[in-house]
């Protein structure tokens, strides 16, 4: 490759306005729950442009999306890139699906511009990244790349107890293709940042070379449930209390492993959630993020203690780790091919660590891999109001199909 090729910048971000529509929300947002209505339209959508522009197609058992772009030896390793469509309720329209849009518009591309690749280049869409409807998060990649079997990822239920399993039966993505790893070259997903630091610093590109290890937790907290009225304080097994106490030691441990440690509790379930009932359950989750693996064992160890001073309100506890990665470190080699491809298009970029999981850091233990962060406005991100610039979208396609074609040529 003698210099760096561009991308038709309209018509990826026309790709993206049209995508947005789907599960569009009143505030500009979307809903598009993994494996629901919204996300079948999505994949129908995506299905047919790959179809259209004469791309290959392959769905596996866990509905992960495969588009192929053919090279001249199938023999050899793909090159992979991609990301995933389904979204956080009331989440942004660029999480995510710009990996995938802008995968798509770097194959369409090199169509237009007749370049033929040694390799192929597949473009996945990964079922379930976000978690929010199933969790875990990254559930289909995980299954893919060996961290979870078919068998527990297809049991896995929603809040309604809705199974995986169901779920793609019913929106039709339950495929043939088995649901695991094959060789690849290399792997590449380009990403909003999810954070303020490439647009506060006005720098066009991250170059990730890390991602924090991550660990979640489902935390119960029985109580009694009693009359708010007739039952005296000291008689009380308060399960909310107990869970105010918890939340706030959890934000402790966050603040006491500052200013890389992340400590959250996103979710609350409270039983019987009556006015005038003394709440007799809590279920809750907890989250840690961590770059090292010893600060997140650490944080791990503060919330049993936190769990176990609870003792003193009389509530019964339970905790299930539902979810554990390490932290991780990107390939180097394909974190050099992405900073060179950067270089020749001219493009500022500064090395970043990932502070969110993406299917990516599943796929870097089997194979070669790097993420392309590029910059959103204030950082906002599983919100609404996320949004990113034409020019940044632009930006990141451009680099994301000089990467893939200075790995789909070599031999």
């Amino acid at each position: 490759m003698s210099e760096a090729i561009t991308v038709n910048a309209a018509r990826l971000w026309s790709t993206l306005e049209e995508m947005a529509q789907i599960g569009a929300t009143p505030a500009g947002g979307v809903t598009r729950l993994a494996l629901s209505e919204e996300d079948r339209q999505a994949r129908d959508r995506l299905r047919d442009w790959a179809l259209q522009d004469g791309f290959h197609y392959e769905v596996d058992t866990l509905g992960n999306m495969f588009i192929r772009r053919p090279g001249k030896n199938p023999q050899l390793a793909p090159v992979l890139t991609g990301s995933h469509v389904d979204s956080q309720p009331l989440g942004g329209r660029y999480d995510g699906i710009y990996g995938v849009l802008a995968g798509l518009e770097a194959l369409r591309t090199l169509n237009e511009r007749r370049i033929e690749t040694e390799r192929d280049i597949l473009l996945v869409n990964w079922t379930n990244e976000e978690g929010a409807r199933f969790a875990p998060a990254m559930l289909a990649s995980g299954v893919w790349t060996g961290h979870f079997t078919e068998e527990f990822a297809l049991s896995r239920t929603d809040s309604a107890g809705v199974s995986v399993g169901a779920a793609l039966q019913k929106i039709g993505y339950r495929g043939a293709l088995p649901a695991r790893a094959f060789p690849l070259h290399a792997c590449y997903e380009v990403h909003i940042e999810q954070g303020p630091i490439l647009e506060e610093e006005g720098i066009d590109i991250g170059v990730v070379q890390a991602a924090m290890g991550q660990r979640w937790y489902t935390v119960t907290l029985n109580g009694f449930a009693a009359h708010a009225g007739t039952t005296p304080m000291s008689n009380r097994r308060d399960a909310v209390s107990g869970f105010a106490q918890l939340a706030l030691a959890v934000e402790q441990i966050g603040v006491r492993h500052a200013p890389d440690g992340r400590a959250t509790v996103g979710m609350v379930q409270n039983t019987p959630n009556s006015r005038n009932v003394v709440s007799g359950r809590v279920i809750c989750s907890v989250e840690f993020r961590h770059p090292q693996a010893a600060a997140l064992e650490s944080m791990e160890q503060a919330l049993y203690l936190a769990i176990d001073a609870l003792s003193a309100r009389r509530l019964e506890t339970q905790v299930e780790r539902i979810f554990n990665y390490a932290p991780i470190a990107f390939d180097a080699g394909c974190i050099a091919r992405v900073a060179q491809a950067a270089d020749g298009l001219g493009y500022a970029w500064r090395p970043m660590v990932s502070g969110a999981g993406h299917d990516t850091c599943y796929l870097n233990a089997i194979a070669p891999a790097s993420m392309i962060f590029i910059p959103c406005e204030q950082g906002i991100s599983h919100n609404e109001a996320e949004n990113i610039l034409p020019a940044w979208s632009e930006k990141g396609a451009n680099l994301l199909l000089n990467t893939l074609l200075a790995a789909a040529l070599e031999q």
